[in-house]
């Protein structure tokens, strides 16, 4: 596989219709907003999803989510002493680091904390790697609405003293956004990459999965076709730290409202400003 020989920028706009693109456990599992009213989508949930879909395509993956495992391991320490070659690096943490990141495409994309104890104190294991691709937390462009409806279970979880005596019927709410339109921003760092060893090739496979984001990820709470990538930016420095900083490719991204409730992304005008010498690759969502 090539070396990463060039920084990426990366930006996505997404769109959310009567769905709940993030519950937060703290508040009722509402969709997650800021104290300004405008809707959030935390980086771990956006991970989340690039690593189901590098799953998806067939790519072993370190941390994976408890309905998708492939490997039979009910934990990350489980995984981790399942796999010989590390065993075999013991407490060389150079060589640790580096069969993990060559093992696990998101170990050597967003990096990984090994923390575990093997039952003796000279056995631990404790190595922290950096990884290359950065992803910030979504922020919705405008306010977002939230709608919250009462939901009851009217079947019997477990049969009582009385089999024919219906249980009372369990509460519940659901909450959803009526609409929001959200930007992800992220970047690639080749710096990082030439310590992990992510590749070119790796960096191909985040941009589809990208592009792919909602794509086998349908849940009572995000119905088919309530999630959509809509456009993703991709920008491609002619250098390895990049001729602009991140935060300038950013802001070249212009989303406005054209009125005061957007109930699509067709009330939004989106613009991309020009930077001397970069010109960023544009999908549709798929």
């Amino acid at each position: 596989m090539s070396s990463l020989m060039n920084k990426v920028d990366f930006a996505l706009i997404v769109s959310v219709k009567n769905a709940n693109p993030n519950g937060d456990p703290l508040n009722g599992n509402r969709p997650r907003e800021n104290y300004e009213g405008f809707g959030e989508i935390s980086d771990v949930c956006i991970k989340r999803k690039i690593r189901n879909r590098l799953q998806d395509m067939g790519k072993e993956i370190f941390v994976q989510s408890d309905e998708r495992r492939t490997d039979g391991f009910r934990s990350l320490k489980d995984r981790a002493d399942g796999c010989a070659e590390l065993k075999k690096a013991g407490k060389d943490k150079e060589e640790y680091a580096r069969i993990a990141c060559k093992k696990w495409i998101d170990i050597r994309s967003f990096g990984q904390v090994f923390a575990f104890k093997k039952g003796e104190e000279d056995n631990s294991v404790s190595i922290g790697i950096r990884g290359p691709v950065s992803v910030h937390s979504a922020m919705s462009i405008s306010p977002i609405e939230i709608s919250s409806m009462q939901i009851t279970k009217s079947v019997n979880g477990e049969t009582g003293k009385d089999p024919d005596k219906k249980s009372p019927d369990t509460m519940g709410m659901k909450h959803r956004v009526e609409f929001g339109l959200y930007v992800i921003y992220g970047s690639i760092n080749t710096q990082l990459a030439s310590k992990t060893g992510f590749s070119a090739d790796d960096s191909e496979l985040i941009k589809k999965a990208l592009i792919t984001l909602f794509e086998n990820d349908c849940s009572s709470a995000r119905p088919d076709g309530s999630m959509e990538v809509c456009k993703v930016y991709w920008w491609k420095h002619s250098t390895q730290t990049g001729q602009y900083s991140s935060a300038k490719v950013h802001r070249t991204l212009k989303v406005i409202p054209t009125i005061d409730i957007p109930k699509s992304i067709e009330d939004y005008q989106i613009s991309l400003e020009t930077l001397e010498g970069l010109t960023p690759e544009i999908y549709a969502g798929i």
